[in-house]
C-alpha cells in the first residue's frame, strides 16, 4: 500500500486497498472531507456537501468488507457530482436561483449506478447556470477558481467538477458536455475529461440544456480511472429513448495495448493562427510522442470546422429555449410574488430566477425558432451539423483517431471575458464539433505554458469508439508524467 495521502490515490488504488482491507472506506471519506474543509474556501468547487450521506455510504462499505460480502466496482471511492444531475434528497439547483430549494425525489440514472457500485458521493459541484458557459463564472451562487492559479477560471460549464479533481477533493467526478463542458475545463485544470458518444450514457435525471447535444461523462485524475467510471455509468436505460442498446465493453481490458500501427489524424483546421503558441507547441510535442510510439501521423481535413461555433450556438440555444420554457412559476422552481396575471407571474419569475447568460441564450434560441427565421437559422444550423458529421466520417475512414488541441487558450483571468460573450464562445471552437457530430472525445494533460498553466490534448474517436480513444490517451499518459502534477494548493 502506498504511503501517499488517501486523497492523492487513484480511484482504482483506493478501491483495491479497501477490498483488501488495507484501509477503511470511512477513513477515505474523512480524509477527503477534511481536505475539502481545509481548502475549498479558496477554490469553491462545491455548492453543497453531503457529509452525512458520504459517511453513511462509507460505513456501509466497511460493513460489507467486515462481512466478506461482494463489493461494488467503486467501493470506497469518493465521487463529486455536477449539480445538474438529480440526487435523491439532496438539493439540485443547476447553479440557478430559479431552482433554489429543489430537492429531487429520485436519482439520475448515473447516480443510481454510482450508488449500486458502492461509491461515496461527497457533494454537488458548481457550474455555469444550467451548464451555459465556459468559465463557471455564470453560477448564480459563486465563482469557482482554478486550483493552478486562483485568479483564473477553471473552465466550464463543469468547472466545479474539474477543480474538485485537480484539487484532490474527490477521486472521481461527473460532468456534462454539451459543447465541450467536460473536455475544456479538464484541459484548463490539467486533468482527464471524457465525453462519450451521444447515447452511450443515459441522460435520465439530467436537467436538460440542449437535449440532442448533452452527454454525461467522467472527470478523473487519469485515463484508467476514466475507463473505470465509464464502465459503471455506460449502458442502455429504457427511461432514456436516446440511450443506445450497444453492449458495454470492458474499457480497461485493452487500455494498455499501445498505439503501434495506429493511424492518427491531425486536422489542419485545428491549428489556426489564433491559437496560443504555447498550446500549439505542447500539442505538437504530444503528437511527436505518438510518432515515437509507433503510430502513423496522417494529415486530415475537417473542412466545415469554421462553421461549428455558429451552428452550435443556433442548435443549442434553440433547444435551450424549448427546454427552459417549463420554468414559468407554475410547476417548477420558484414563483415570483405579487403578480396580477399569468403573463406577469411568468415574466417576474424568469427575471428573478434566470441570470444574464441564460436569458441571452433563451432569447437567441427563441429568435432562431420564430416564424420567418426558423428556415434562415435553425434549419441551416442542422444542415451544417450534418456536414460536420460527414467530415468526421470521411476522416475516420482513413484514421483510427484524431489528435488536436482541446482549447485554443489556457485558463484566463476571472472577469476577463465576462463582458465579451463572443470571445467566451470562441473558447469552445475545438470542442463543439464533437457534440454536433455525436462522437466521443477525451482531453488529457500534455504540458504547461510558461506561466505554469495546463494545456490539454484532445483525442476524438468514431461513434462508440471509447475503447480506442482511451487506449490512445493511455499510451501518451504512460510516457509522460503530466497527469501526476499537482497544483500548489497545500
Amino acid at each position: 500500500m502506498t504511503t501517499a495521502p488517501l486523497h492523492r490515490l487513484s480511484a482504482l488504488a483506493v478501491r483495491d486497498a479497501v477490498a483488501r482491507g488495507e484501509v477503511r472506506a470511512s477513513d477515505v471519506a474523512e480524509d477527503v472531507l477534511g481536505r475539502i474543509h481545509g481548502l475549498d474556501s479558496k477554490v469553491r468547487a462545491f455548492l453543497r456537501l453531503d457529509e452525512d450521506g458520504a459517511r453513511a455510504s462509507a460505513k456501509a462499505v466497511d460493513a460489507k468488507v467486515a462481512a466478506k460480502k461482494p463489493l461494488g466496482r467503486l467501493a470506497g471511492v469518493t465521487v463529486a457530482v455536477k449539480d445538474v444531475l438529480c440526487t435523491r434528497g439532496v438539493e439540485t439547483t443547476c447553479a440557478s436561483k430559479i431552482l433554489r430549494g429543489f430537492v429531487p425525489p429520485y436519482d439520475a440514472h448515473v447516480v443510481e449506478r454510482l450508488r449500486a457500485e458502492d461509491a461515496i458521493l461527497v457533494g454537488k459541484t458548481n457550474l455555469d447556470e444550467f451548464a451555459m458557459g465556459s468559465s463557471t463564472e455564470n453560477s448564480a451562487f459563486h465563482v469557482t477558481a482554478n486550483p493552478w492559479d486562483l485568479s483564473r477560471v477553471p473552465g466550464g460549464s463543469s468547472g466545479g467538477s474539474a477543480a474538485a479533481i485537480a484539487a484532490d477533493f474527490a477521486h472521481l467526478a461527473l460532468g456534462t458536455d454539451t459543447g465541450g463542458s467536460i473536455r475544456q475545463p479538464a484541459a484548463l485544470c490539467g486533468m482527464t475529461g471524457l465525453k462519450p458518444t451521444y447515447g452511450r450514457v443515459s441522460r435520465y435525471g439530467l436537467i436538460a440544456f440542449a437535449s440532442s447535444l448533452d452527454q454525461i461523462g467522467p472527470m478523473t485524475g487519469d485515463v484508467r480511472d476514466a475507463a473505470l467510471l465509464l464502465s459503471v455509468i455506460a449502458g442502455r436505460d429504457a427511461r432514456d429513448s436516446t440511450s443506445q442498446p450497444a453492449p458495454v465493453p470492458d474499457y480497461l481490458a485493452s487500455i494498455e495495448d499501445g498505439v503501434k500501427g495506429f493511424r492518427l489524424g491531425v486536422p489542419r483546421e485545428y491549428f489556426p493562427e489564433s491559437i496560443q503558441p504555447a498550446v500549439r507547441d505542447r500539442v505538437r510535442d504530444a503528437i511527436d510522442v505518438y510518432e515515437r510510439l509507433g503510430a502513423e501521423i496522417v494529415d486530415v481535413s475537417l473542412p466545415h470546422t469554421d462553421y461549428g461555433i455558429a451552428a452550435y450556438y443556433i442548435v443549442a440555444t434553440s433547444e435551450a429555449s424549448s427546454n427552459l420554457a417549463r420554468y414559468d412559476g407554475v410547476q417548477y422552481g420558484i414563483r415570483a410574488d405579487g403578480a396580477r396575471s399569468l403573463v406577469e407571474m411568468t415574466s417576474r419569475t424568469r427575471t428573478q430566477g434566470f441570470g444574464p447568460e441564460v436569458t441571452r441564450r433563451i432569447l437567441l434560441g427563441t429568435y432562431c425558432l420564430s416564424s420567418g427565421y426558423y428556415d434562415a437559422y435553425y434549419l441551416k444550423g442542422l444542415r451544417i451539423r450534418t456536414l460536420l458529421r460527414r467530415d468526421f466520417d470521411s476522416a475516420f475512414a482513413k484514421v483510427d483517431a484524431i489528435l488536436c488541441p482541446t482549447s485554443p487558450i489556457p485558463a484566463f483571468k476571472i472577469g476577463e471575458k465576462v463582458s465579451d460573450p463572443l470571445s467566451m464562445y470562441l473558447c469552445d471552437v475545438f470542442s463543439v464539433t464533437a457534440n454536433l457530430a455525436g462522437i466521443p472525445g477525451i482531453s488529457i494533460p500534455c504540458g504547461f505554458t510558461a506561466e505554469r498553466l495546463p494545456v490539454g490534448l484532445q483525442v476524438l474517436g468514431k461513434p462508440l469508439g471509447e475503447e480506442t480513444i482511451l487506449r490512445v490517451a493511455r499510451a501518451y499518459e504512460r510516457e509522460t508524467d503530466w497527469h501526476l502534477q499537482r497544483p500548489p494548493l497545500d
